[in-house]
């Protein structure tokens, strides 16, 4: 999956989903994160992480950031849940994610959402290191590939932002 894929087919579609059914908007700091954390946990690729029990691509673990959902956020979560048929508990909900990517966008975009720090700047890389690391809590944190997704993915919104002005 391109990063450009991933965010014109189930990125924006999925952000446009989560404001319809829960009201949380999605602007281009919001966007940036989701798309950087998915390019620093999978580089756009993985849907199971490789010798692993992460899903998506934003490789979300079942005891991790999907119980923290279901803890931090039900009603949002259920809504999505509903909305896409996918039955409201921590089991199905984690093996959907990996292949349902409006799912997995979805979360991703509640994990942000639920941290109670205003989101960083676009352009902020050290900021959107620090929101990744404080949410993910990754257990092998590469912080030398960051910058790299995270210019990847500004570049990505502000062509699209670019593209609709």
């Amino acid at each position: 999956m391109t990063p450009k894929d991933l965010l014109a087919n189930y990125v924006d579609p999925a952000m446009v989903l989560l404001n319809s059914l829960t009201g949380i908007r999605s602007g281009d700091a919001a966007l940036v994160l989701v798309m950087a954390i998915a390019g620093q946990e999978s580089d756009w690729l993985a849907r199971r992480q490789n010798g692993g029990p992460a899903r998506s691509f934003w490789q979300f673990e079942k005891a991790g950031g999907v119980a923290q959902l279901f803890d931090e956020v039900p009603k949002q979560l259920q809504a999505v849940c509903d909305f896409l048929e996918i039955p409201y508990n921590q089991t199905d909900v984690f093996e959907s994610m990996a292949w349902n990517d409006a799912l997995a966008a979805s979360m991703c975009r509640l994990l942000l959402w639920q941290d109670p720090a205003p989101l960083p700047a676009v352009g902020d890389v050290q900021g959107g290191w620090d929101y990744y690391q404080r949410n993910w809590r990754p257990g092998a944190p590469r912080p030398d590939a960051w910058p790299g997704y995270y210019a990847t993915a500004v570049g990505l919104i502000e062509a699209t932002s670019k593209a609709f002005s």
